[in-house]
C-alpha cells in the first residue's frame, strides 16, 4: 500500500446523504464538501460516491457554483448506508511484479456498532467492477477480514500504525473475533506489503471508532511521524497520548530506523449538546496538490497549520473549517481515500 503522500490518480469522496450523520448541522456539511473537491481538484480527479440521480444533480450545481472544473469530477451512483469513504471505501494496493492497480478486498461492518451496513460494504466490489480494477479477497482462516482504512496508517515502505484499542480489543466493537496480534499482522502482510507494524495504544475522547489511528498519529515520511499531544493533565486524551509517545519513541521502522516523533497540537475540547467530538489535526489529507488540514477556530489552529507546511513543503497546506463537519464524528481524512497512480 503506497504512502498517502506518493502521486495520486484521484480522490474517492462520498457525497453527504445521510441527514441523521450530521442532525440538526446537515445543511452546511455540502458546502464543506464543495469546498474541499475545489482543493483537491486542480492536482487529481476526485470521485464521488453518490445514492442518487437528484443527489448528483445536486452535487453538481453546487460544484459548478464554487468554481469547480466538472471536467475533474467523476460520479459514481452506488446504494449506500454512510459517508466515510475512508473507512468502506477501496484501499488500494500497487502490485510492482504485475504492474497494476488492485484494490485489497477487506470488509466493512460499520466499526462494530450500527447495524446499517451491507451497503457500504459492497462499494469495493461496485468500484472494481466499473474501474476495471482487481479485486482482491482478504481473508484469515477462511473468514473475510473487517478492516477500516481510518484504522491504520503506512508508509509506503512496509511500516503500518494502528491501536490495539481498534484492532485487538476482544471486547468492545470486535471487527475480527479471534484473530490477536499475529493474526492481523499476517493479514496485513498479505494484503498490503506491511513486514513492521507499530502498534499504539488507544484512541483519543469522542471517538466512536474505538481508536482510529488517523486520529492520533499519522506518518509524515518513513522515518517521522505526527502525534498528537494534549497539553492539559486533567484533560481526557493527556494520559493516552502520552502513553502513544512513549511507545513511539522507543519504535523502528522497518529499516531499523528510529522514529522522529513530531508533537501536533489538539485543539480545545468540542463539544455539542454535552457530547465531546473528536476533533483532531491528525485528520488532515494528503492530496496531490494540497494538504488539507481540519481547523476549529482554536488558537492551536495556526500552530498545526505551520507544523504541517513544515513536513509538506512541496505543497501548500490549507485549512478547511471542520466545526460542523466533526459533528459527524469524523473529518477531512475520514471521509476521503486516495487512489494511487498506476
Amino acid at each position: 500500500m503506497p504512502a498517502e503522500w506518493e502521486p495520486h490518480e484521484a480522490t474517492w469522496l462520498t457525497w453527504p446523504h445521510r441527514l441523521s450523520d450530521w442532525p440538526r448541522k446537515f445543511a452546511p456539511i455540502a458546502w464543506v464538501y464543495a469546498e474541499i473537491v475545489r482543493k483537491l481538484a486542480p492536482g487529481e480527479i476526485v470521485r464521488i460516491l453518490v445514492p442518487s440521480a437528484v443527489q448528483e444533480t445536486f452535487a453538481r450545481r453546487l460544484l459548478e457554483r464554487v468554481g469547480v472544473d466538472l471536467g475533474r469530477v467523476e460520479f459514481f451512483r452506488v446504494p449506500l448506508d454512510r459517508g466515510w469513504a475512508r473507512d468502506f471505501g477501496p484501499i488500494f494496493v500497487k502490485d510492482d511484479a504485475r504492474h497494476e492497480v488492485a484494490i485489497a478486498r477487506f470488509h466493512f461492518n460499520a466499526w462494530a456498532k450500527y447495524p446499517d451496513w451491507k451497503k457500504d460494504d459492497r462499494v469495493p466490489e461496485r468500484v472494481s467492477r466499473a474501474l476495471g480494477i482487481p479485486l482482491r479477497p482478504v481473508e484469515h482462516e477462511g473468514k473475510p477480514v473487517v478492516l477500516e482504512g481510518g484504522s491504520i496508517d503506512v508508509d509506503g515502505r512496509g511500516t503500518l500504525l494502528t491501536t490495539e484499542e481498534c484492532n485487538l480489543d476482544p471486547v468492545v466493537q470486535v471487527r475480527n473475533p479471534g484473530m490477536g496480534r499475529e493474526g492481523f499482522e499476517r493479514v496485513v502482510r498479505d494484503a498490503l506489503g506491511v513486514t513492521k507494524v507499530i502498534w499504539l495504544g488507544a484512541g483519543i475522547a469522542g471517538d466512536d471508532t474505538h481508536g482510529h489511528v488517523d486520529d492520533l498519529a499519522r506518518f509524515v515520511s518513513p522515518t517521522r511521524v505526527l502525534l498528537c499531544r494534549e497539553a492539559d493533565p486533567s484533560d481526557a486524551n493527556y494520559r493516552p497520548l502520552e502513553e502513544n509517545r512513549e511507545r513511539l519513541q522507543g519504535a523502528r521502522n522497518v529499516d531499523g530506523a528510529r522514529i522522529d516523533v513530531v508533537p501536533l497540537p489538539m485543539p480545545r475540547p468540542l463539544l455539542l449538546d454535552g457530547q465531546r467530538l473528536p476533533a483532531s489535526y491528525a485528520n488532515f489529507y494528503v492530496a496531490n496538490a494540497a494538504v488539507l488540514v481540519p481547523t476549529f477556530n482554536d488558537p492551536a489552529d495556526r500552530e498545526a497549520l505551520g507544523i504541517l507546511a513544515e513536513q509538506f513543503p512541496d505543497r501548500p497546506v490549507l485549512g478547511i473549517h471542520a466545526v460542523d463537519l466533526v459533528w459527524g464524528l469524523g473529518t477531512l481524512h475520514c471521509l476521503s481515500q486516495q487512489q494511487p497512480a498506476r
